[in-house]
């Protein structure tokens, strides 16, 4: 245990070290930077190459460990509760920030384009239902489609259920076997950890420039100042409040995830090493692991719904449009009420702006002057999405221990 925690620590030291160094390279040696963005991809493909059969092969074992659908329903209903509470005090925290800082000068948007949101088909309630099941189940997994992947995970586990034991440990013991044997191959690709994240920050700093970034300081500091609130304020509060343990002491057990999160924006690349320092480091069941990080990882949206808020409070503001309170508890709802469906589909982000602008009826080539920094902000977003995820998992665990007491 002593030696695990010491690699641990070593790791996350080598991983500042490759930000730091990410962030002088791109800054002083661009060209060289740009180049470069092979070794910082190749290892987010790495990290993408183990979700899916970890995905499958874990929801799936933890479901047969619960033993009976009234466990499932019971820990089910208390997970995307948690989540959504979640992520609407992220879109609280960022509606009372904007209110209170008013930033965002009028500006026209005559002559702005921003020509993917006209790519962007309507969004429409039935097509996202009908995103979440799976025609194929083959084709779903080798797009890696989350939603479905999780959801005929889910039914697969359930009607397993329904075998008799004999028949049902054969099949635990081999989704098991796939389930270790992911991790073991994460443990891998987390050596090259600091290696990739200074290739992805470089990279990042070199193609969007220190110039794009100053003309939307204050844009940009809101929102992470909001997604830093949410961070190290309100989750370490719920975590406190629910789950009865030292909230600063456990994210900081876990920060290699949040680290690893922030370098490659990537939830479901995230995912091995989320799973990986709860059990080992954040003292969580494998089971509830399992079961809750894959799923956090499609429908856990705290720093999207964040960064949502603010950029369309934002938008408004450079519109000239006044939102009464009726509008910003509209925009509230709508981004908690769209961050588990709209997370199954495309550019899951760009669509849930698309859709509260036309909704506000505010115009969407606005989005042409802030999507400079959105790799940026997306590095900060999904770093807090996967905080979440860690928080959550902590106090279902705690839960689930509190009633086996």
């Amino acid at each position: 245990m002593i030696k695990k925690i010491k690699k641990h620590a070593t790791t996350n030291k080598l991983v500042i070290v490759g930000i730091l160094l990410g962030v002088l390279f791109g800054s002083f040696l661009p060209e060289l930077a740009l180049k470069q963005k092979l070794i910082g991809t190749a290892f987010i493909y790495f990290l993408k190459m183990l979700v899916v059969p970890l995905v499958f092969a874990s929801v799936y074992t933890a479901i047969l460990g619960l033993g009976s659908l009234e466990h499932l329903k019971r820990m089910g209903l208390k997970t995307i509760g948690l989540y959504l509470f979640t992520t609407a005090l992220a879109a609280l925290a960022a509606i009372v920030a904007m209110n209170i800082f008013q930033i965002g000068e009028r500006v026209s948007h005559e002559g702005l384009q921003y020509a993917q949101a006209a790519q962007i088909a309507p969004f429409s309630f039935s097509s996202m239902i009908l995103s979440f099941i799976p025609v194929n189940i083959f084709k779903a997994l080798g797009e890696g489609s989350m939603m479905q992947i999780i959801v005929f995970a889910i039914l697969f586990g359930v009607a397993s259920l329904y075998l008799k034991k004999e028949q049902q440990q054969p099949m635990f013991d081999f989704f098991t076997a796939v389930s270790n044997v992911m991790l073991k191959m994460a443990e891998w690709v987390i050596l090259l950890t600091p290696i990739g994240v200074f290739s992805l920050i470089s990279y990042v700093i070199a193609d969007q420039g220190i110039e794009v970034v100053a003309g939307l300081w204050k844009y940009l500091l809101m929102v992470i100042g909001v997604i830093l609130f949410h961070g190290v304020v309100t989750l370490p509060a719920v975590l406190a409040f629910f789950g009865r343990v030292n909230p600063y002491r456990y994210l900081s057990d876990v920060r290699e995830a949040s680290i690893m999160a922030f370098s490659t924006a990537s939830s479901a690349a995230t995912l091995p090493i989320s799973m990986r320092v709860v059990e080992e480091d954040g003292e969580v069941d494998a089971k509830t692991a399992s079961f809750v990080l894959p799923l956090g990882a499609t429908v856990s949206m705290d720093g999207t719904a964040a960064y949502l808020s603010v950029a369309v409070l934002y938008i408004a503001n450079m519109a000239g449009a006044t939102l009464s309170f009726g509008d910003q508890l509209l925009l509230g709802i709508t981004v908690v009420a769209l961050s588990v469906g709209v997370a199954a589909l495309p550019s899951a982000s760009l669509v849930m702006m698309v859709v509260i602008l036309n909704q506000l009826g505010l115009p969407v080539e606005y989005m042409a002057l802030i999507i400079a920094v959105d790799r940026i902000l997306d590095m900060c977003r999904t770093s807090l999405n996967v905080t979440s995820d860690l928080v959550v998992a902590k106090v279902i665990d705690q839960y689930e221990k509190r009633d086996k007491l």
